[in-house]
């Protein structure tokens, strides 16, 4: 599959890359991976889940949804999309997916969470798909994950965080008074509460 002629372009190579080889940029890629790199591909992922192409929107969803299908993250945080044939690096802005839609079924420990992503895909929160929630030191700002596949998370949505709030139960966690939510036996910590 090339990449970029299913957003209907070539891409354009540079005077360096028509002149030297491929360079590989990194192990688990080289290992597996396919023999042509690309580069960069201009892709960006927006916060918000929207993939640009030359800075503009790709309209395409299920174009979007087949790229998502070969995006992988490697070990130094960086992107890219991978097939047998080529591999490109593109950028993310914040995490690749976000979740769009909760849904709730069950209650107390045997509560399940079902997240829907921007991409239509439904994520059942759990050992395999854990929540996590990172804090800006500067902000105190929260932004919560969960994991989708692979090392590759879903930004959960301020209302979606809201109604994960609304859930949430109070529980000691090191010693500290926490809210949080469970899904599927397992509890997920939102942030401490002020004792």
């Amino acid at each position: 599959m090339n990449l970029l002629r299913q957003l209907g372009v070539d891409r354009p190579v540079s005077p360096a890359e028509k002149t030297s080889p491929a360079k590989k940029t990194s192990d688990s890629l080289n290992s597996d991976g396919p023999e042509e790199s690309c580069g960069d591909f201009d892709i960006r992922i927006a916060r918000d889940g929207t993939w640009y192409y030359l800075g503009s929107p790709i309209g395409r969803k299920p174009l979007v949804k087949l790229f998502s299908t070969v995006l992988r993250r490697e070990d130094d945080g960086s992107y890219w999309l991978v097939t047998p044939v080529e591999r490109g690096r593109i950028e993310v802005e914040d995490a690749p997916f976000t979740a769009v839609e909760l849904k709730v079924s069950g209650e107390g420990e045997g509560q399940i969470l079902q997240f829907r992503t921007n991409l239509d895909a439904w994520i059942e929160a759990g050992p395999d798909h854990p929540i996590r929630v990172e804090t800006n030191p500067a902000t105190g700002e929260p932004s919560p994950y969960i994991v989708v596949r692979d090392r590759l998370d879903a930004l959960i949505l301020r209302p979606i965080f809201y109604e994960l709030v609304e859930l949430g139960v109070e529980q000691e966690r090191e010693g500290k008074p926490s809210l949080g939510v469970w899904s599927n036996r397992q509890f997920y910590t939102l942030g401490a509460l002020e004792g």
